[in-house]
């Protein structure tokens, strides 16, 4: 006999532990974080003053944070360009590939029919396709977000997939039993079931959205942290390409941290570990 939700055994077929809700401390976990981050810093500031780098080859994070306190203004209305682009192609991203990943696992045929052409797309690199994009959609925020959806779509759909078709199919038999159709199985087993491997991909997805954001504004554009980044190379100034480097990771961690603060609202077994 077959028991529990249809959580339970996606936690089982994703790999992970079973156990109900895990014991969690968010505080002690953030204040390991901080003192990690403060000894990299420290470190790191102490290696520059020992050895004497000049800021040319490697700034001290301390003239990087004098450079962004005087430059702010300047980053925040950037990083709020990119972030925007990069959001919006994350969520079409989400919406089409749910949509088609629903098809896929109805349908193996369309699957096996058009999934060789999706990864065949995926071999092509950022560059040159950004430089196509560009070409048929000019340097506007739009060429941005579809960059930024194409390097999201793909772990988004295939993990979708992968969850979907991981609904137990004794479950799957039982509702049908009682009368379930096909959009009750899909609701009640198979997205519940999808979940778990839906938020891995959607947690990888965020950096991939940021960069093909910053990617798209490397070939034109008077805004945001790449055109940021690309003016501080173009004019040799290290303290303030690293500032833009250091604003980027602070973007991405910012949007990891909102899509698993989602995951935890919505989930409460733990996600399903990246297969190899």
């Amino acid at each position: 006999m077959t028991s529990g939700a249809p959580g339970d055994r996606a936690r089982e077929r994703a790999g992970v532990p079973a156990s109900p809700v895990r014991a969690r401390r968010p505080w002690r976990d953030l204040a390991g974080r901080a003192a990690t981050a403060v000894g990299i810093v420290a470190g790191w500031e102490a290696l520059v003053r020992l050895l004497g780098i000049t800021s040319a080859v490697l700034p001290a994070p301390s003239a990087i944070a004098a450079e962004m306190l005087e430059l702010h203004t300047a980053i925040l209305s950037a990083a709020a360009y990119t972030m925007s682009s990069a959001v919006q192609g994350y969520a079409a991203a989400l919406v089409v590939g749910v949509l088609l990943a629903i098809v896929f696992a109805h349908s193996g045929t369309l699957q096996r029919g058009l999934f060789p052409f999706f990864v065949a797309s995926q071999a092509v690199p950022v560059i040159a396709f950004s430089a196509v994009v560009i070409l048929w959609l000019g340097n506007g925020p739009l060429s941005k977000i579809a960059i930024a959806f194409y390097l999201s779509f793909f772990p988004i759909t295939v993990s979708a997939v992968k969850g979907l078709q991981s609904a137990d199919p004794m479950s799957v038999a039982l509702l049908r039993t009682f009368g379930g159709g096909s959009w009750q199985v899909l609701w009640k087993i198979r997205i519940p079931t999808m979940l778990p491997f839906l938020f891995v991909a959607l947690r990888v997805a965020t950096t991939t959205a940021l960069i093909g954001a910053i990617v798209g504004e490397w070939f034109g554009d008077n805004n945001g942290i790449g055109t940021l980044i690309l003016q501080a190379l173009h004019s040799e100034d290290t303290v303030r390409l690293w500032s833009g480097i250091v604003a980027c990771a602070a973007m991405g961690t910012v949007f990891y941290a909102a899509v698993g603060v989602v995951e935890r609202r919505l989930l409460w077994w733990p996600a399903p570990a990246l297969e190899s």
